[in-house]
């Protein structure tokens, strides 16, 4: 995948938000209640004996050192999902041959593992609200073992595609359960980088798959290595979980308020005023999201049958899905798994085809960089309406290429097709942070775990689809008409759709958010509508950076504008 998901994934709300945020919710703490709070919760652990000691019990004398350890377990989390989805790439060229796969056969083959990947993420609800992150993570490391021994050691089709789905697995419940982890865990200074470091290496782990196909280009078998690389990084992930402890948010969430405390005291420890202050309003805000859902979900027994009968809910739902299924059918997913095989049709032969295949994942890489740094700064619909254009004239380059004779002029059709690659993969990596950002922010809260897993599940499937028929697209409508026709134009009307659907959500808070989606899509529309005219109005009259008069600049303010807006609106 070109992006998994972000800290939104995280059950509860507040888990990636300043804990003053939540404090202005739930009502200001005075020092004593917090005092007094901690001071009875340190009680209750001595009367418990204490914290405990043991070989699994990972502890240091600085507490905030612990964040090194997120550091490192969210970097090898990312690595081991995007290795695990490019290694197949390099595998293409000599996988089939050796098993005597056709191409409907080695089709699945290579769309097992996103297959797999949807029960991943339907399990992916169930077993954190059951197992917890830790031991979610524990199942999907074990996953990804077994898959990738039975790959690496497969002698047969059917052995290799059910080690592809058991792979699949574990990348779609582990990539759905890291990022939660992590931000439940880590400090809150620096939550948000780490779980953008997280979809960073995700990218980085995609370039060195293609890396590690290139390490066993010569070797006899190479594709049996080359996918069982996985299986070291697995390990060691699984060896690292042994030592790390359960989310604090996850033991609070399950009542158990003094084995959050003891995890709480291990990795953040309670000397500073942020550390006790956060705690404090975790166990505040359990009881407070326990009323939301109670007050909010109209179908009290079915929360997530609101999805259907709330109209506010619906569009948030078809809005966010929307934005995944412009991100996957735009065929990023088939062009990474098929890379080493494209570069052969180009004209590469075998072992320059998987060392090429670094370019595209190393585009897609730095793609992502401007989006990890700048998101906030520019705002949602820039990102969305400048990349789209950028990734379409990748593919226009792409299908122009197949248009060149090689017989006369190979170099002229390679290169004029690694353009058009390093285009697409480049401005689809700030794309593909998109597609996470946009739906975790527009979920309601009482549905964000509902919501994410079905957008998660719907990813692994639109990438299922584009992956699984690749080969007969490109044979029914040729290389070319594949990749521009299609592929380009899903993206030419996913421009447009957003232009018109898409409404910008930078700088506000999640109730702000809420407000936004109460409105008709018309009101959205007109919005779009009337700040496009502004736009292209200050852009050829050189008032860039011009803002719009009359706006507040408070999110109170902005919620009592909304307020007025949503209600002339309706008295319209």
């Amino acid at each position: 995948m070109a992006t998994k998901a972000s800290d939104s994934q995280v059950e509860l709300p507040h888990s990636s938000r300043d804990p003053k945020d939540d404090v202005m919710v739930l009502g200001q703490p005075s020092d004593e209640e917090i005092d007094a709070f901690i001071d009875e919760m340190e009680a209750e652990l001595a009367a418990q004996g204490g914290l405990r000691k043991g070989l699994f019990q990972l502890e240091f004398k600085n507490p905030k050192h612990f964040t090194w350890v997120i550091v490192a377990f969210a970097s090898m989390g990312g690595l081991l999902s995007g290795l695990d989805q490019s290694t197949i790439s390099g595998a293409n060229l000599y996988l089939p041959t050796d098993l005597g796969l056709d191409t409907r056969q080695n089709s699945l083959v290579n769309a097992a593992m996103p297959l797999g990947a949807v029960g991943g993420a339907l399990l992916l609800s169930p077993s954190n609200e059951w197992f917890g992150r830790r031991w979610s993570i524990i199942i999907s490391c074990i996953l990804y073992t077994v898959g990738a021994a039975l790959e690496a050691g497969a002698i047969n089709y059917g052995m290799m595609i059910a080690a592809r789905v058991i792979l699949g697995m574990g990348v779609g419940l582990e990539g759905g359960t890291v990022p939660v982890y992590v931000a439940e865990t880590a400090e809150r200074k620096v939550r948000g980088n780490l779980v953008s470091l997280y979809q960073f290496n995700i990218a980085l782990g995609e370039v060195l798959g293609y890396a590690v196909a290139a390490m066993f280009l010569r070797v006899p078998g190479n594709w049996r290595y080359i996918l069982g690389s996985s299986l070291v990084f697995s390990t060691i992930m699984l060896i690292g979980m042994l030592f790390l402890p359960e989310s604090p948010r996850f033991h609070m969430h399950k009542g158990r308020v003094l084995d959050a405390y003891r995890v709480w005291k291990r990795i953040r420890g309670i000397h500073d005023r942020e550390s006790r202050l956060e705690f404090y309003v975790m166990k505040a805000s359990v009881q407070h999201e326990a009323r939301v859902v109670a007050e909010s979900a109209v179908n009290k027994r079915f929360p997530w049958l609101d999805f259907f009968t709330v109209p506010r809910v619906r569009r948030a739902l078809i809005y966010a899905n929307i934005m995944i299924l412009l991100g996957q059918l735009t065929g990023v997913n088939a062009i990474m798994y098929y890379m080493s095989v494209l570069m052969n049709q180009i004209g590469f032969d075998k072992e320059k085809a998987n060392y090429m295949s670094l370019i595209g994942g190393g585009s897609l890489l730095v793609g992502t960089i401007p989006a990890v740094f700048l998101m906030e700064r520019y705002g949602r619909r820039f990102w969305a309406n400048t990349m789209l254009p950028g990734f379409f004239i990748g593919l226009v380059v792409i299908g122009v290429s197949y248009q060149i004779p090689l017989d006369t002029n190979l170099e002229g059709a390679e290169a004029c097709y690694l353009i058009g690659l390093i285009l697409y993969m480049g401005f689809f990596g700030c794309y593909a942070c998109l597609t996470w950002v946009v739906p975790s922010e527009v979920y309601p809260t009482y549905l964000r775990s509902y919501g994410m897993t079905t957008s998660d599940a719907l990813l692994f499937l639109a990438s299922f689809v584009v992956t699984y028929n690749f080969s007969a697209m490109q044979q029914a409508m040729t290389r070319t008409g594949l990749t521009l026709g299609f592929y380009g134009g899903i993206a030419v009307v996913g421009w447009f759709y957003q232009l018109l659907f898409m409404p910008e959500t930078k700088d506000k808070t999640l109730e702000e958010i809420d407000l936004l989606f109460q409105k008709p899509t018309s009101y959205i529309v007109a919005e779009n509508v009337r700040n496009l005219k502004q736009g292209l109005g200050d852009f050829f009259t050189g008032r860039w950076g011009s803002k719009s008069a009359g706006k507040s600049s408070t999110p109170r303010d902005r919620m009592a504008d909304d307020e007025d807006e949503k209600a002339g609106f309706e008295t319209a």
